[in-house]
């Protein structure tokens, strides 16, 4: 029998290949055209036993025969039954248990644990029936040792590394998910509450020009002009209804603050052990209400993520006019040994941020260096 001691061989195979797999440069065509090279490799080291042995192949046959065999692991993903068809034969035909290793891990990483247990025991029944056929090379003693000690751990080692892999993917296709939804559920949650901030701002802007009109149509009642007040009354009248019925105030939370709301907010932010420092323009009271809501809400989430990733250091907000634009910079320092991803969150909370300043014609970026990270939003003035 030419079986050889190839499951650390194989270990580092899939090692290197879940590598490639969660490498981006690594495609699925690439990982399936190495991964039948791998196999062909480890196979071809068994080359002068399988021409020595009464198997009727010389040594070019038994190297076609091996690299057909191998082929058959370039669709594994599609169909890995096959290369499991094949890996059988093989056993049956030249007692060659490369294959199946690679052929019981396809089955299990991409079928499920379901067929990768059904995959082992077809295996196990198949091998223990080849090894009790009369005319075995081996001893039946040493058939049997060789059968406990090698070929059941090998095909319940593969096929439990591949049904491993097949829940990893799993849990991270649902973690992916799970984000994508919570970045969504946030987007969503952030436009109801502009739009919740715009009923309260020009709904307040409408009620007065209603107002407003109804008492200049009063002292114009005797004039040529009443017509026209009453007519501007009424079409304030309508576009405040239009406003109410289009945006639906449930009264869940208060409207954002504005920039009146940071000094509050940087307070709060000391006394939780991140010292900010604020710089805000004079004429930032001049904004719309619409954009000290941003304003208010991107200095709050980059308070927040500073709080989180970088505790302790000092928060740098500044907030000043820009040529036609406002500008809203948001600096705070890294600590020592600071990962190296971004201290600020790309979760829900960042992207909520980010549509709320889009939602008004304004930009937003984040830029990292060694020691510091820097949010930059802008606004238009108008």
């Amino acid at each position: 029998m030419h079986v050889k001691p190839v499951a650390s061989a194989l270990h580092r195979a899939v090692a290197a290949g879940r590598r490639l797999t969660d490498g981006r440069s690594g495609s699925p065509g690439t990982l399936e055209g190495l991964t039948a090279l791998s196999c062909f490799a480890l196979m071809s080291l068994d080359l002068p036993g399988l021409a020595a042995a009464d198997n009727s192949l010389s040594g070019p046959a038994a190297a076609a025969v091996l690299a057909a065999g191998c082929s058959t692991l370039l669709v594994r993903r599609r169909a890995p039954w096959v290369s499991y068809l094949a890996a059988l034969l093989f056993i049956g035909w030249l007692h060659e248990l490369t294959l199946i290793q690679f052929a019981l891990y396809s089955v299990g990483r991409y079928r499920g644990r379901r067929a990768g247990v059904l995959a082992t025991l077809g295996y196990l029944a198949f091998a223990l029936g080849v090894f009790s056929v009369p005319g075995w090379p081996e001893p039946a003693v040493e058939s049997l040792s060789s059968f406990l000690s090698l070929v059941v751990p090998i095909g319940v080692l593969a096929s439990a590394v591949g049904i491993a892999a097949y829940r990893h993917d799993l849990v991270r296709e649902l973690a992916a998910r799970r984000a994508e939804s919570d970045v969504l559920q946030a987007v969503q949650q952030e436009r109801a509450s502009v739009a919740r901030d715009v009923h309260d701002f020009v709904g307040r802007e409408l009620t007065l020009l209603t107002v407003r009109s109804e008492v200049l149509s009063t002292r114009a009642r005797e004039t040529a002009y009443a017509k026209d007040f009453e007519e501007l009354a009424d079409t304030a009248r309508r576009a405040h209804l239009v406003l109410n019925e289009i945006i639906v105030q449930r009264g869940e939370r208060t409207s954002t603050p504005g920039v009146d709301g940071l000094a509050a907010l940087a307070e709060e932010s000391g006394r939780a052990g991140s010292p900010v420092r604020l710089a805000m323009d004079p004429d930032v009271g001049g904004m719309s209400p619409l954009r000290q809501a941003a304003v208010y809400r991107v200095v709050q989430e980059c308070l927040t993520n500073a709080a989180k990733h970088a505790r302790g250091e000092t928060i740098e907000v500044s907030i000043a006019a820009d040529g036609p634009r406002w500008r809203i910079a948001v600096r705070n320092g890294l600590p020592e040994g600071a990962p190296a991803r971004a201290p600020v969150s790309a979760g829900s909370g960042t992207a909520s941020m980010a549509e709320r300043v889009r939602s008004l014609g304004g930009t937003l970026a984040a830029t990292r260096t060694q020691d510091a990270y820097e949010v930059v939003a802008t606004l238009p003035r108008g």
